[in-house]
C-alpha cells in the first residue's frame, strides 16, 4: 500500500471568534466523491472560522477527481491529502487517516470521523469538541436519541441501521451507545493513541462498513466514557450512488460480533 500526505497550500485567514479546546482533526475516508467534496468542505471553512480544524481526505484509490478535488482544497481550511494508490475498503483509508492525524495531533487535540458524501452537517463539530471537552473520550453522532433523525435515508438503509443497533446494544456491554453504526464520531487523542499502542495495524480490520462498529468495540476495552449527540442525517445532500450492500453489511455485523464474542480481552489493562 502506497500512502502519500500531500498540503493544499491556501491562506488560513483568522478566525471570526477564539476557538475553545484543542484542534480537531477531521478525517474523511473518501471514494468517488468529486461532486460532493466541494460543498462539504465550504461548509467546513464555515465551522473553520470558530473553530481550530485540519481535514484529512483519504482518497482510497479514486477513479474521479477526488484526489484533485481536495488537493485544490477550500479557501480558510487546512486540508491535507493521504492517497491510496488502489481502492483499500472503507477500513484502511479509516486506518490511514487516523495514523495521518495522529501523527501531528496534540494531546489537547481531538479525532472527528465522518463521511466525505456531504450528508454530515459539519456544523456538530462545535457539539462534539464541547463534549470530549466536558469529559468524554468517545462523542458520537447519533440518529437514535431525542432530536436524531434519519427519515432522508432509504428504508433498507434504516432497516439495517436500527436493527444492527439493537443488536448489538443487547449483545455487547458497552455503555452510553445507542447508534453504533454511526459513521460521524469524534476520538480523544490520548484514547486512540493507548489503542493504537496495543493494536497497531489491526485496531481496524474490517474493510467495510462494520469498521466503525470494530473500532468502538476494540476501545471499550480502554474504558472510555462514551456520549451522544443528536444527529439529523441529511442523506438528500448525498450526490452519488450508496456504497452500501445491504446484504454484505448485514453478514460483516454478525461475523464481527462473532468474532467478538470468541476473541479474548486484552491481557492488560490499557
Amino acid at each position: 500500500m502506497r500512502e502519500e500526505s500531500t498540503l493544499a497550500t491556501l491562506a488560513d485567514p483568522e478566525p471570526a471568534a477564539p476557538a475553545s479546546g484543542g484542534r480537531a482533526h477531521v478525517v474523511l475516508p473518501a471514494f468517488n466523491e468529486e461532486a460532493s467534496l466541494p460543498p462539504l468542505l465550504r461548509r467546513l471553512a464555515e465551522v473553520a472560522r470558530t473553530e481550530r480544524i485540519t481535514v484529512w481526505v483519504v482518497d482510497d484509490g479514486s477513479a474521479d477527481a477526488t484526489a484533485a478535488v481536495a488537493e485544490a482544497g477550500c479557501a480558510g481550511l487546512d486540508v491535507r491529502v493521504v492517497r491510496h494508490a488502489v481502492n483499500l475498503g472503507l477500513g484502511r483509508a479509516v486506518l490511514s487517516g487516523l495514523r495521518a492525524a495522529l501523527e501531528e495531533a496534540g494531546p489537547d487535540d481531538s479525532v472527528v470521523v465522518m463521511d466525505a458524501d456531504d450528508t454530515h452537517d459539519p456544523v456538530l463539530i462545535r457539539a462534539l469538541q464541547a463534549e470530549i471537552a466536558g469529559g468524554a473520550d468517545v462523542a458520537i453522532c447519533s440518529r437514535f436519541v431525542p432530536g436524531g433523525d434519519d427519515r432522508t435515508a432509504p428504508l433498507g438503509r434504516r432497516l439495517l441501521s436500527r436493527g444492527a443497533a439493537k443488536l448489538f446494544h443487547r449483545a455487547l456491554d458497552v455503555d452510553g451507545v445507542r447508534d453504533f453504526t454511526s459513521g460521524y464520531r469524534a476520538y480523544r487523542v490520548s484514547l486512540l493513541r493507548r489503542a493504537s499502542a496495543h493494536w497497531g495495524e489491526r485496531l481496524i480490520e474490517e474493510q467495510g462498513f462494520a469498521c466503525m462498529v470494530e473500532l468502538l468495540l476494540k476501545l471499550r476495552h480502554c474504558r472510555p466514557v462514551i456520549t451522544e449527540v443528536p444527529l439529523a442525517l441529511q442523506y438528500d445532500r448525498k450526490r452519488g450512488p450508496s456504497k452500501l450492500k445491504l446484504r454484505r453489511t448485514m453478514a460483516q455485523y454478525l461475523k464481527l460480533l462473532a468474532r467478538d464474542r470468541l476473541s479474548p480481552a486484552p491481557f492488560r489493562k490499557l
